[in-house]
């Protein structure tokens, strides 16, 4: 774990957790019509404290792991950890977009969730890349 913050770790997986509610806040209302044509999806779209507990423990991992990257890498400022966390979101991204081509979801709801994904690898790459 040399060269790695935990402190930071911890900050960027809080952060990636709140700028995921405000993400799907933002487009709750988009996600709910595209799911309504998906009445299993709909049917199942609450909240339980162990979903949201979940999300907080996945956050700490990818943070972990981006942190693990960044550190490896030797990147040490804010362009280098863009860099970083935009190359890893084509792995969610690709996961995605296979959703979409062998599943059926909707391209616009996999887009969310691809946002989703760039927006919160990025914070967590700039939190750890920066915070020393």
């Amino acid at each position: 774990m040399q060269g790695m913050n935990c402190v930071a770790i911890v900050v960027a997986a809080v952060a990636a957790f709140v700028a995921s509610v405000v993400w799907y806040a933002l487009f709750g209302n988009a996600m709910t019509e595209l799911r309504e044509a998906d009445q299993t999806a709909a049917a199942d779209s609450g909240t339980s404290v162990w979903t949201v507990l979940f999300v907080v423990a996945q956050s700490l991992v990818v943070a972990f792991m981006l942190a693990y990257f960044v550190s490896r890498l030797g990147i040490v400022d804010w362009q280098g950890a863009v860099g970083v966390g935009a190359l890893v979101w084509v792995f969610p991204a690709a996961i995605l977009l296979g959703s979409v081509v062998h599943e059926g979801v909707p391209l616009m709801l996999a887009a969310i969730h691809a946002g989703d994904w760039l927006v919160k690898l990025l914070l967590i790459a700039v939190i750890v890349g920066v915070w020393r």
